[in-house]
C-alpha cells in the first residue's frame, strides 16, 4: 500500500524540519499513511519543487507548501477522506 501523504524537502531546510512533526501528529491523529521524500535523492522531485520545498502531496496531488497549516491539512485529508467514501 502506498502512502497518502508525501512530505517533500531536503535535509538542512528549517521549514521542512517544521512541516514534519505536523504531517506526522495529523496523519498519526486520523491514520493516515505517510512517507518522506528528499529532492536530494531524485532529479525529477528537485527539478520540478526545488523552489517550494516543503511540499506537501495528498494522493500525489500538491496541497501545500512553505508552510503547513495542521488545521487546513487536517480538513483537506478528513474532505478527501469523505468524498471517496461516497
Amino acid at each position: 500500500m502506498s502512502a497518502r501523504v508525501t512530505l517533500i524537502g531536503k535535509p538542512g531546510c528549517h521549514l521542512c524540519d517544521d512541516a514534519e512533526p505536523i504531517v506526522a501528529a495529523v496523519c498519526v491523529e486520523l491514520g493516515v499513511t505517510w512517507e518522506k521524500r528528499s529532492i536530494l535523492d531524485d532529479p525529477a522531485l528537485f527539478d520540478e519543487y526545488w523552489e517550494k520545498i516543503p511540499v506537501v502531496l495528498i494522493d500525489g496531488r500538491v496541497h501545500d507548501f512553505w508552510r503547513v497549516d495542521p488545521d487546513r491539512f487536517r480538513e483537506a485529508l478528513t474532505d478527501n477522506r469523505r468524498r471517496s467514501s461516497d
